[in-house]
């Protein structure tokens, strides 16, 4: 953890989802029910705006263009911290951009690459987001546990609201 992510909110969110690298994407359906997905993030720096590649067809693309709020909830088990980032999403294509953020991991998700037919990407721009880190390992935490059967207090750890 870097001194600047202690002390910086945004920097904190920003190392958090890094390292998750990996959310869960919520749109609202058209008949207005919440459906998540895994979608993998591909824009490491997070100055506001998060960038993610789909299928211009895609039901995420159908829905958020009904009704662009979404919420993505990162999560690494293994450091044992959450981010909750509230936004507003679109979609358009945009050869320079997609050529920036690709990785050839993608391409068992879109074959041709860039030229994969039927190409966009989707950029959430966050208004807010809150974060929970606690001290990872596993009896870390099974002592935050014993810790809060004897005090009745929280487990320590950092919990932050952020707005953008």
């Amino acid at each position: 953890m870097t001194d600047e992510s202690t002390t910086d909110p945004r920097g904190k969110v920003t190392e958090l989802i890094r390292d998750a690298g990996v959310c869960m994407f919520t749109t609202t359906s058209l008949d207005g029910r919440l459906v998540s997905r895994p979608m993998a993030l591909q824009e490491a720096e997070f100055d506001g705006e998060l960038w993610f590649f789909a299928y211009a067809d895609s039901a995420k693309v159908r829905q958020l263009r009904v009704n662009p709020e979404v919420n993505l909830s990162f999560s690494d088990q293994k450091r044992q911290s959450w981010v909750s980032v509230s936004g507003t999403a679109r979609e358009g294509f945009d050869r320079a951009k997609a050529e920036q953020l690709w990785s050839p991991l993608l391409k068992a998700w879109f074959p041709d690459g860039v030229d994969t037919a039927g190409l966009t990407l989707v950029t959430v721009h966050a208004t807010s987001a809150e974060y929970w880190d606690y001290p990872s390992g596993r009896v870390v935490s099974l002592l935050g546990i014993a810790r809060v059967l004897v005090t009745g207090k929280p487990p320590g750890g950092d919990n932050r609201q952020v707005d953008y």
